[in-house]
Parts: structure tokens; sequence; C-alpha cells
């Protein structure tokens, strides 16, 4: 391998031949249907049917109980969103949306990716950015300059 060459490692559903466009489709559905009611009804209870397992950045993990709990502190009533993308792949749905409360600051972009299973969301992965944070994570190589309050 040269030596500016990437190193990376792609892993990915291998290919199976019962992903279907159709399979696509129904899945993309089934995640905004339940979105959907779990937004637009302002209640947690509303949440996708199914043993979800939430995974985050930092390889932390929580149940679909955890997650419900983690998904009630927010003030879902209040919360709006503009989802700006949602692309299916088989058994994965990919939803890129923006995420605020008005009068709460600007909000959050956020990045969700859903396995579904047997009809049910089985399995979801998040990755947020508040905005106002975004300019700065474009250069996210470069160190942090030590807050002004940090002490050593």
């Amino acid at each position: 391998m040269a030596p500016h060459a990437m190193k990376c490692q792609f892993i990915d559903n291998p290919p199976c031949p019962q992903h279907t466009a159709f399979m696509t489709t129904e899945n993309e559905t089934l995640v905004e249907k339940a979105l959907s009611k779990l937004i637009g009804r302002g209640d947690a209870r509303a949440a996708p049917e199914g043993r979800l397992r939430s995974s985050r950045p930092d390889a932390s993990s929580s149940s679909k109980t955890e997650w419900l709990a983690a998904v009630r502190a927010v003030p879902i009533a209040d919360l709006r969103v503009e989802i700006h993308h949602v692309l299916a792949d088989g058994d994965h749905v990919v939803m890129h949306s923006r995420r605020w409360i008005p009068g709460a600051g600007p909000g959050i972009a956020g990045v969700d990716i859903w396995r579904l299973e047997d009809g049910l969301i089985a399995e979801g992965w998040e990755i947020i950015e508040p905005v106002t944070e975004a300019a700065s994570h474009v250069v996210w190589w470069e160190p942090v300059p030590p807050a002004a309050d940090a002490r050593p």
C-alpha cells in the first residue's frame, strides 16, 4: 500500500437475494410511519414497534426501554423535524433530518440508520450534531483549543 493511500474497511450488508425493490420501499414506509406517529402524536408511547436496540457513536447502546426513557426526556410535543432525505436499501433505512424546539436554540442535525426485521424496527444508530457546531466539525482532525474556564 502506498504511504499516502487511505486505509479503509467497508462493512456493509452482503448482497441478499431476498432484498427487493418492494422490500426497500416497504421498509422506508414503515420507518416513516413509525416516526411520524412518534413525533406527530408527541407521545413516546407511539414509538416504533419491535425489539429496538439503539447504538450511539460512543459505542454505547441501549434497549428499547432505555431508548424510550431518553425520548420521553425530550419535549416531543414541541419538537419540530425537517426530514431532508430518506434512503432505503434492503432492510436498512437512513434518514437525515434537522430537529429543533422553537425558542430553545438552533437544534441539531441528525442521521438515523434503522434496520428492520420481520416488518419491525430491530436496530437503530444515530449520529447528531448541534447545528451551531457544524463548521468546527469540518476540520475534526484539528485539536480543539482548551475552554477558557478549563483548569489544567
